[in-house]
């Protein structure tokens, strides 16, 4: 996959050179998607055990949820607001444990799963899964720390929007709401793809120069020329994630015209197909992401860059 040392290269500059041969590479995706299933589905299925129990807890009508079609999305939505206030007080006690325990096994297995991959694609690189799984457990805080700053312009949207014209006699104004909700939403999701390189490219700096986390995350704020560079990768990524979300989402749409001979078994299976499509599509971008920041790397004078061997 190496590209032309020469001329220095935009952020972008390679993305479809880098896609291409992540894509005659399938051994790649093949670990990314491995490693990933390899937590999902046990995951998923603990989940799914919980979940039952806390049913069993819980007071809801089965014969109202036997009546929801996924013909008809806004009684299906009114039906399960109802039922989710009725699961979320058991559902709550449940999560206190075992959201914790998840996220200590995604750091664990993450971690491990990204060394596999990036020594499938470069066998001289070292494998530090100690350090990543720290530097992985700072991301998690950070994107922990995103999710609770968007939940608080969320409340704050909804006291302007709803709260304050309700307490002036006014009626509430959700289509402001709305457009708050979507700014607010976009704004973090910007804000993430710009400072969220620094917990990508450290992991790849910690094998690359057998750097510990203090080390690697100190070299990933002196990367001089190469942050620009990037920051503009991190954000095409971005792009393209929303891209999928929205793909997606005009998927699972598509068979609705169709609803009278669509059948409930039919949309279930689709809706399944999309999913399972998104997330092969997901697994393969993020393989794409963390070669085009290898790619990027070589394609510099490493001699100018950071690299303080623990």
């Amino acid at each position: 996959m190496a590209l032309d040392r020469a001329t220095p290269l935009r952020g972008t500059q390679s993305f479809v050179h880098t896609l291409a041969a992540c894509w005659k590479r399938p051994s790649l995706t093949a670990l990314e998607v491995m490693w990933r299933w390899a937590f999902g589905a046990p995951a998923l299925a603990l989940i799914v055990y919980e979940s039952l129990g806390v049913w069993r807890q819980a007071q809801v009508d089965p014969s109202a949820l036997r009546q929801i079609s996924l013909l008809d999305p806004m009684s299906a939505a009114a039906t399960l607001t109802q039922a989710t206030m009725q699961l979320l007080p058991p559902a709550l006690r449940v999560a206190r444990w075992l959201a914790p325990l998840l996220l200590v096994v995604w750091i664990v297995v993450s971690s491990l799963g990204r060394v596999l991959v990036l020594r499938r694609c470069d066998a001289h690189l070292h494998a530090r899964p100690v350090t990543l799984m720290l530097l992985q457990a700072a991301r998690m805080a950070a994107l922990l720390g995103g999710f609770v700053l968007w939940f608080a312009s969320l409340q704050a949207a909804a006291v302007v929007a709803i709260s304050l014209p309700i307490a002036s006699g006014r009626d509430p104004n959700l289509v402001l709401y709305c457009a708050l909700v979507i700014v607010a939403t976009l704004g973090m999701f910007t804000l993430w793809a710009v400072v969220s390189w620094i917990f990508s490219v450290a992991p790849l700096l910690a094998m690359l120069g057998n750097l510990g986390v203090a080390a690697s995350l100190a070299a990933a704020f002196r990367l001089g020329p190469l942050r620009s560079r990037l920051i503009e990768l991190n954000l095409v990524m971005g792009i393209v994630k929303i891209a999928l979300i929205v793909l997606a989402l005009v998927a699972s749409a598509c068979p609705l015209p169709f609803e009278s001979v669509a059948t409930q078994q039919f949309m279930v299976c689709w809706y399944a197909m999309v999913t399972l499509l998104y997330l092969l599509a997901s697994d393969l971008f993020h393989v794409v992401r963390l070669v085009a920041y290898l790619e990027l790397w070589k394609s510099c004078d490493q001699a100018a860059l950071p690299t303080h061997p623990c």
